[in-house]
């Protein structure tokens, strides 16, 4: 088994000694919230004057999550998040785990969403390029109009992340318009199912009814598939957060703004919307929430941190919010089918980040840990690789798959740079099509034009279809090869030089390569893979999350597919290379400035006009999309044919 280098970035198992299956000793303390807050299964508080420090589980070393919740106010990006996410400084530097980050008021103008029906949104693109040399790799994303949520977790937790779902919830417009609702997503960690839920809630004082009746409506139509938790509040822990809305009654102005000024915060809490509906609304029985002491996040003046000067003097308030609830065992059965004491979260810490103003509301975000009494750390799939590849013929890779696991023939193995982004940030993948080694252990080689040249730190990942994700990864190792430099050298003094072509692209026309000349490509090659195309489409996002995704690890390119080789020139060991097409996913050395497309259609949220209600476009349309274009060996076959295939 390959081990971490000393150089890798971030905090992977290599450089903190933690591998798979192993968590960090938390240290999340900081000054902010001297007092942390806990609550398991079995405790149960309403109020502040209950919270009170409980024993942790000394058999788990704790699972970090940091919860973000910012409304952007239709902003641009600000340069760095840095210090939002905690990273780069001090003892809590890149210290969680997983990462859920709820934005609010994204820039939904239709000339924006057509944009980012295209690309990546600035937003996603912003904290992928901040959390990636930390190890962080994007799990999930959904998003509806201006709502989104991110999901980010450590690479190495990846195996032990299963069932990820989304949902979304319109409630605008009596349920037609996307601008307030919620967007969800679910997944299970090391056997326990959580619940990320991300709303945006009608504003103005006097909504306060209007807010119940939304969550309410949320809570009830979000529904997942499966055996497991199928309702929002099955699910052993739930984190609500997002732009509440709920206001300070009674106070006017001048009283609230001198409360803030000294620091007498307490006095508002007794009328802060949320903290009443507490104790009378039953929607809210066991929801937690650590003490606000942090000054309203709303409303500011743009740019500034002094609160609404303007002609309309909006009253600050406490609209930005995280809450948590976890799942009492008389609540019924958990679904992981375990019982007490089975998790325990204390919050460290709970503020806001007075630092950003592009918005009129301030970010706000929290640490919490996590004590599980048991773990499900087996992985689906162990990876075995040499600790570095020196010569092509080192490129094999060895796997063993469980029982349990159900295979798909569109699994795929992809060799990523350490600091990857997501599932198919990669610069070359191979089909995981079976070469039995001895019954048990399965062998699939990388081909020579496909790997990366020159030396860096790489990792393999197992992404299955079935489950969406990478379910299988080593840790990082080296890959040391030739430079192109030499390879020019060589086809220049053998006399092979095609006039008008430079040898990198020489080396990118291999005999066997399925990648056309980039000199004949003026589009955009993106690092990510490409889009599918969509007609007719209604920017209107959908009520239930689709679950079809693309069947191979390149989808199907938005501009006229290329004509696949031969299937005579590839082998199913054959991976794509490095220097491929945009409608393959190779990391392409471009300017940063155009942004890069991310093929996690989830994100995406379209849906085609259907006059007689049908569905939105899915897995059935793509399954049967004749201009398709797979990375397999057959591809030009069944493209003739009007088929796909592995």
């Amino acid at each position: 088994m390959a081990v971490a280098r000393p150089g890798t970035q971030g905090a992977g198992p290599g450089t903190q000694g933690v591998g798979p299956g192993r968590c960090l000793s938390p240290n999340l303390q900081t000054q902010e919230a001297p007092t942390p807050v806990t609550v398991s299964s079995s405790t149960s508080t309403s109020s502040p004057s209950s919270w009170s420090a409980q024993p942790t589980c000394k058999s788990d070393p704790g699972f970090r999550i940091t919860v973000v919740t910012w409304n952007v106010g239709t902003a641009m990006p600000p340069d760095d998040v840095t210090s939002l996410l905690h990273l780069g400084g001090g003892d809590d530097s890149d210290g969680a785990d997983m990462i859920a980050i709820g934005l609010q008021e994204v820039n939904s103008m239709i000339n924006k969403r057509l944009k980012d029906a295209l690309f990546t949104d600035q937003w996603t693109e912003l904290f992928m390029d901040a959390l990636g040399p930390f190890n962080f790799v994007l799990v999930s994303t959904v998003r509806m109009q201006g709502v989104i949520l991110l999901l980010f977790a450590k690479y190495y937790h990846l195996p032990f992340l299963r069932d990820v779902q989304t949902d979304c919830t319109r409630t605008g417009l009596g349920g037609y318009w996307g601008n307030k609702g919620g967007v969800s997503v679910r997944l299970a960690v090391f056997g326990h199912m959580l619940c990320f839920l991300n709303c945006h809630l009608p504003a103005h004082m006097d909504k306060a009814e209007q807010r119940k009746d939304n969550f309410q409506t949320i809570l009830s139509l979000q529904q997942f598939q499966g055996p497991g938790a199928q309702g929002i509040l099955d699910h052993d822990l739930v984190f609500w957060f997002g732009d509440l809305n709920f206001r300070i009654e009674s106070y006017d102005l001048h009283f609230v703004k001198l409360a803030i000024d000294n620091d007498q915060l307490q006095q508002l809490w007794e009328k802060d919307q949320l903290n009443m509906a507490k104790n009378t609304w039953p929607i809210l029985k066991g929801f937690q929430e650590g003490p606000l002491n942090f000054a309203p996040t709303f409303k500011f003046d743009v740019g500034t941190n002094k609160y609404d000067t303007s002609a309309k003097k909006r009253k600050p308030a406490w609209t930005d919010r995280i809450l948590w609830k976890v799942k009492a065992p008389s609540g019924g059965p958990s679904p992981s089918g375990r019982e007490s004491h089975r998790l325990q979260v204390t919050q460290h810490n709970y503020r806001s980040h007075m630092e950003y103003t592009v918005s009129d509301h301030k970010p706000v975000a929290a640490n919490f840990i996590l004590q599980f009494a048991f773990r499900d750390d087996m992985p689906l799939v162990r990876l075995e690789v040499a600790d570095e590849w020196l010569r092509p013929e080192q490129a094999v890779v060895r796997y063993r798959m469980e029982t349990v696991f159900a295979r798909s023939s569109w699994d795929w193995i992809g060799l990523c740079r350490v600091g990857f982004r997501h599932c198919k940030d990669y610069v070359a993948y191979v089909w995981a099509k079976h070469e039995d080694v001895d019954g048990s252990i399965y062998q699939v080689t990388f081909s020579e034009e496909s790997l990366p040249k020159g030396h860096g730190d790489f990792i393999l990942g197992y992404y299955s279809h079935n489950h969406g994700i990478l379910i299988g990864v080593t840790e990082p190792f080296q890959i040391s090869l030739p430079t192109s430099e030499s390879t020019s050298s060589s086809a220049d003094s053998s006399g092979t030089s095609s006039e008008g072509e430079d040898d990198s692209t020489l080396e990118l026309l291999a005999p066997k390569s399925r990648s056309p000349s980039p000199g004949k490509s003026k589009r955009h090659r993106s690092r990510s893979p490409g889009l599918a195309r969509f007609p007719s489409l209604a920017l209107r996002p959908s009520s239930r999350e689709r679950r079809g995704t693309s069947r191979s690890p390149s989808p199907q390119s938005r501009r006229p597919p290329r004509v696949a080789p031969d299937k005579s020139s590839g082998s199913s060991s054959r991976g794509s290379s490095e220097e491929g097409p945009s409608g393959l996913p190779g990391p392409w050395a471009f300017p940063p400035a155009m942004p890069r497309s991310l093929g996690l259609l989830p994100a995406l949220r379209l849906e085609t006009v259907d006059p007689g209600g049908g569905g939105s476009w899915g897995s059935s349309r793509e399954a049967s999309a004749p201009d398709s274009l797979s990375p397999s060996p057959q591809g030009q076959q069944r493209l003739e044919e009007g088929g796909l295939g592995p």
